[in-house]
């Protein structure tokens, strides 16, 4: 029975830092590790209590951390949101004491957006490749996931490029992409802009854009 309490504690402490990390728009944009545990800390908690959490989701790739001075930043990694999503599906994962309104609607929030994903899977709009056949229809369709993904994650105006390309999915080849969002910047609807992604994951970057004047792009900026 101890080992099971053991394994079900770790389960919720490492469930609940990543569903707080996700909800703070930790994906795409570093959030501070202290802001983190400010949500994360119950009565009687100490932020040293997590940094055993921390070492073992860094060490298993769920997260990435970087430090600036003495601020150091969290990030959640692909991997780290699938093994959020198979936390909370555990059935082992409960919350063994009770939770603030925040932890609450971060569960609500991550219901909704997956219900929102799976009835957009069933009405095929991820199946958008076969109807995307001209400029005109990416350039619709490109704006639609931009604006979508700048709201829905608070990019700032500078959505990744990779995301876009992830969110069309098949709905156009790899050239027909890159050709396509370069003509939406010769067109002065996009800026691609440089930069680098923050957890510095090769496949983002070769998701990204490549132009052959200014090299590697990783944000389009809409300016219409």
């Amino acid at each position: 029975m101890a080992k099971n309490k053991k394994n079900s504690d770790k389960l919720e402490a490492e469930t609940r830092l990543l569903l707080t990390v996700w909800d703070l728009g930790g994906i795409e944009t570093p959030v501070k590790k202290s802001e983190i545990n400010k949500r994360i800390q119950r009565s009687k908690e100490k932020a040293a209590d997590y940094q055993s959490v921390y070492d073992e989701l860094q060490k298993s790739g769920d997260i990435s951390l970087t430090a600036k001075g003495q601020t150091v930043n969290v990030c959640l990694t692909e991997k780290g949101i699938q093994m959020l999503e198979e936390g909370l599906k555990n059935p082992d994962f409960l919350f063994d004491t009770n939770v603030g309104a925040k932890t609450v609607n971060a569960l609500l929030k991550w219901i909704r957006q997956t219900q929102v994903e799976v009835a957009e899977d069933k009405t095929g709009k991820n199946n958008l490749a076969q109807s995307i056949k001209s400029y005109k229809e990416f350039e619709k369709v490109s704006l639609q996931i931009y604006n979508q993904l700048n709201s829905d994650y608070k990019f700032d105006n500078l959505v990744p490029i990779y995301r876009i390309r992830r969110e069309i999915g098949e709905s156009v080849t790899r050239e027909n992409f890159n050709e396509w969002i370069l003509e939406m910047q010769a067109g002065e609807i996009f800026q691609l802009q440089g930069g680098s992604l923050p957890d510095g994951d090769s496949a983002k970057y070769e998701d990204s854009i490549t132009t052959e004047i200014g090299g590697l792009r990783c944000y389009a900026k809409y300016l219409k």
